[in-house]
């Protein structure tokens, strides 16, 4: 892949099968000693701090401690609680496994304590390659970015992907891609972001059908995988609009999952912002299969593939919820290329609320 003319720093990112292996020399080389382990809960959660666990062991690295506590929308008292552990157990630094939820719960610890963060994903998120930090409270998400929020390095090692059930896959890759569609037309795009989104949108939508087809793909999934690497890197240097307004909402204001969340709300928000974006338009319909020079066609085309559910209705969002979350999108409105008009933007949330295929 080619990542000439972006501010990618390859070494901080490390690629490979039973890469997380390196992770004992990773800490050593960022001046570590005594990581605290940061997993989601649940069984797998359970399952990925002991793994770590045991290759620290292995090399004579003892861990502070094992934080089975991660969060969906990375809430702030789940934060605060474990500020107080990882505290307590003096850790010199942060490792963090799992999806978006762990990720975002390592940042909001490293940028409070000024530790080292090591990711390693197990999903497709992107969100460890970002600067920015979503975070919870009192029914509202807001987010930030501070270069101090970036981690200081990636693990992605593709056998830790392999166990992924296939519609975990499909969701977790949709919203990275949905960071590199958005990346696009924001106010602050560029040829070279550009030229990476493009790249990571073709690779999750060849990607993530083959998965879907056959979850032992191996090779589909190294390619997911690298896929999504690179669309985080492109919200990492890129403004979010309207699809992340409304993910945001949608996340924070109604606990609706994240990574499906951003699967059903893309096409719409694409279908939104077309009128005003037609060149854009054109060069996303040109990496999506099957499009026919219609972007929003090849959306709807790549979510039927996948066999995901396509309604906020399914992850609990009431009808009535339709004007809140209306009205909470139309506040502190980011950056779009579209203007924002309140029936529309309410006709758009009730399409996605009811699992109706995106139009424009």
């Amino acid at each position: 892949m080619d990542t000439s003319g972006s501010n990618v720093d390859h070494n901080k990112v490390l690629f490979g099968s039973r890469s997380v292996t390196k992770l004992p020399d990773t800490i050593k080389r960022l001046g570590g000693s005594s990581p605290v382990i940061l997993t989601s809960k649940g069984k797998n959660g359970t399952a990925n701090g002991n793994m770590l666990a045991k290759i620290l062991t292995d090399a004579s690295m003892t861990p502070a401690a094992i934080l089975n506590v991660a969060v969906m929308h990375t809430p702030k008292p789940v934060t605060e609680e474990a500020l107080e552990k990882l505290k307590a157990h003096a850790a010199d630094c942060i490792v963090s496994i799992g999806g978006g939820s762990v990720v975002g719960l390592g940042k909001a610890l490293s940028v409070r304590t000024g530790l080292k963060h090591i990711c390693i994903p197990t999903t497709y998120s992107g969100s460890e390659m970002t600067p920015i930090l979503g975070e919870t409270e009192n029914g509202r998400k807001v987010t930030r970015s501070d270069p101090k929020i970036l981690p200081d390095f990636v693990i992605y090692d593709v056998d830790l992907t392999m166990s992924l059930p296939a519609a975990t896959c499909a969701y977790s890759g949709v919203n990275a891609m949905a960071h590199a569609v958005e990346s696009l037309y924001a106010v602050n795009t560029s040829p070279a972001i550009s030229k990476l989104a493009l790249e990571g949108i073709q690779g999750l939508a060849e990607a993530l059908p083959a998965i879907v087809k056959d979850s032992n793909d191996r090779s589909a999934r190294e390619k997911a995988q690298h896929a999504a690497w690179l669309c985080g890197v492109c919200l990492g240097t890129s403004a979010t609009a309207l699809h992340h307004k409304l993910c945001h909402t949608l996340g924070g204001s109604f606990n609706l999952p994240h990574a499906e969340t951003h699967t059903i709300i893309l096409p719409h928000a694409v279908a939104y912002n077309a009128p005003a974006i037609p060149d854009t338009m054109q060069k996303l319909a040109s990496v999506l299969p099957g499009s026919e020079g219609d972007a929003i066609r090849g959306l709807n085309i790549l979510l039927e593939k996948l066999e995901v559910s396509r309604s906020l209705k399914a992850f609990g969002m009431r009808e009535e919820d339709i004007d809140k979350a209306t009205e909470i999108a139309m506040s502190m409105q980011y950056a779009n290329p579209r203007a924002m008009e309140k029936d529309a933007i309410c006709e758009l949330i009730r399409r996605a609320w009811a699992g109706e295929p995106a139009r424009a």
